[in-house]
């Protein structure tokens, strides 16, 4: 890799991160636009799953941006939408404003997901020749999982450090995501185009499945939906369940508590990609369902430490699902459907980190946001293991005799 390209391939990972970082800077300051702006639980879930329209919209209307107008130039408008994401959350604490900036931040999370994931593998796979290598690329691929993770990772930590030690919580979390904004988009501007832009229309994405993968989808989608809700849950209420359930008010805590599932998931991601798919998916299953066992025995229990480890756990069972998932479909689906049929399995996931919390805010009015929180727990315990049961069947059903 040139040196050109290294620096490029640095300065899009970096990009990569800080946007991510922008979708879940949010997170642990929740609580004080619910006192600022007087609603409640159910409020801050549909927030939250107001990302999941920008995200979706960017994947079926804008997912072949790149290639039509080209990596970089795609990528920099994935920073602006995040900076106008950044500047509407800062400059209109109002709650109509609040939909505005989710839904922007799912625009600027779509945008990037897949062009910064494409152009990682380039810069770093393609020589001089135009060829690329196998090994580089896949390497490339783990690092924009990686900074897909460590992004989000880094949100609701970064938020919740700053908010606690500087004043002005809602300010300052903000205005440093703007400077970090700024320095990616020096990088990006610094970095090579790789592919030629084809110019004309942006075409929307239909999703469909491919007839030959629809036996693998159906399981791999329902454990990325149960892991993705899980994410969901725990980005959306763990403020609330900590200061309610736990009686924890630290927002420093709530950012660390948060960055635990996610560096659980990037390091199951990245540490365990020598496990075969099949084994890993059934595997990332009965993981899955162990951590949201814990998840939901933690709460009435009052216990942060039992909490934290049901974190990890699910983290590591949700990256084993969704690599495993993401790798059987596209085994089984033929060339000319293998994007659509990726495309339909995002789809899926991001309706799972997104929709269902909205159910745990309209439970949380009568039931209460402890109960309503292990009733969803226990749901994602069930689904882990319809996957792992319709994935048994599937294999007996093909094996002969």
């Amino acid at each position: 890799m040139s040196m050109l390209r290294t620096a490029g391939f640095v300065g899009v990972t970096f990009a990569f991160v800080v946007v991510m970082v922008g979708t879940t800077l949010p997170t642990p300051l929740y609580p004080l636009y619910e006192q600022e702006l007087g609603f409640g639980q159910l409020t801050v879930t549909v927030v939250f799953a107001a990302y999941a329209v920008g995200v979706i919209a960017a994947l079926l209307l804008l997912g072949t941006a790149s290639d039509v107008l080209g990596r970089r130039r795609v990528m920099l408008l994935a920073i602006a939408v995040s900076a106008l994401s950044t500047l509407v959350f800062v400059t209109s604490p109002a709650l109509g404003w609040l939909y505005v900036g989710r839904v922007l931040s799912g625009i600027s999370a779509g945008l990037v997901t897949t062009t910064a994931t494409v152009y990682l593998v380039e810069l770093a796979g393609r020589s001089s020749d135009g060829g690329a290598g196998s090994g580089k690329a896949t390497r490339a691929a783990l690092v924009a999982t990686a900074a897909n993770m460590l992004g989000l990772g880094l949100g609701p930590l970064v938020a919740g450090v700053l908010s606690e030690v500087f004043g002005e919580p809602l300010i300052t979390p903000y205005a440093v995501h703007l400077g970090l904004l700024a320095l990616a988009l020096a990088a990006v501007l610094l970095a090579p185009e790789t592919v030629e832009p084809k110019g004309g229309s942006l075409r929307p994405t239909r999703p469909a499945v491919a007839a030959e993968a629809r036996a693998v989808f159906v399981p791999a989608a329902i454990a990325a939906f149960a892991g993705f809700a899980a994410l969901g849950l725990v980005t959306s209420v763990s403020a609330g369940i900590l200061t309610t359930v736990l009686d924890r008010h630290d927002r420093a805590l709530t950012g660390v508590v948060v960055f635990t599932i996610f560096a659980a998931s990037t390091f199951g991601q990245v540490a365990l990609r020598g496990v075969p798919t099949r084994t890993a998916l059934r595997l990332g299953c009965v993981v899955l369902a162990v951590g949201a066992t814990l998840l939901g025995s933690s709460l009435p229990a009052k216990s942060l430490v039992l909490l934290v480890v049901a974190l990890v756990v699910i983290g590591i069972g949700q990256a084993l699902c969704f690599r495993a998932g993401i790798a059987e479909i596209t085994a089984q689906s033929p060339p000319a459907k293998r994007a659509q049929t990726v495309t339909s399995f995002f789809l899926v996931a991001y309706v799972g980190i997104s929709f269902p919390v909205v159910l745990v805010g309209l439970a949380s009015g009568p039931m209460g946001l402890r109960d309503a929180a292990i009733a969803f727990s226990a749901a994602v315990a069930v689904l882990a293991i319809v996957s792992l049961l319709a994935q048994i069947m599937i294999a007996k059903n093909r094996t002969p005799g």
